[in-house]
């Protein structure tokens, strides 16, 4: 049950949840309002969203980096 509620709070699942709407809608539906191309444009703008979220997580868990001086 944790895991499910991790999955439901996290904008990546939803992010790709919104791409994969949108190319199931246009596979199914070829006269939706969105032409191929702008679908494609929003999964590469959905991707790049979700690698940027990946990143910023990734270096929130990374301890902070110390710089040593000696003197």
């Amino acid at each position: 049950m944790d895991k499910l509620k991790l999955l439901l709070g996290s904008r990546k699942f939803w992010a790709a949840l919104v791409g994969l709407v949108f190319v199931v809608l246009q596979a199914f539906y070829p006269d939706f309002p969105v032409d191929a191309e702008q679908v494609s444009n929003l999964v590469y703008v959905l991707v790049a969203y979700i690698l940027g979220v990946a990143l910023e997580d990734g270096l929130t868990h990374m301890p902070a980096l110390t710089k040593k001086t000696s003197k």
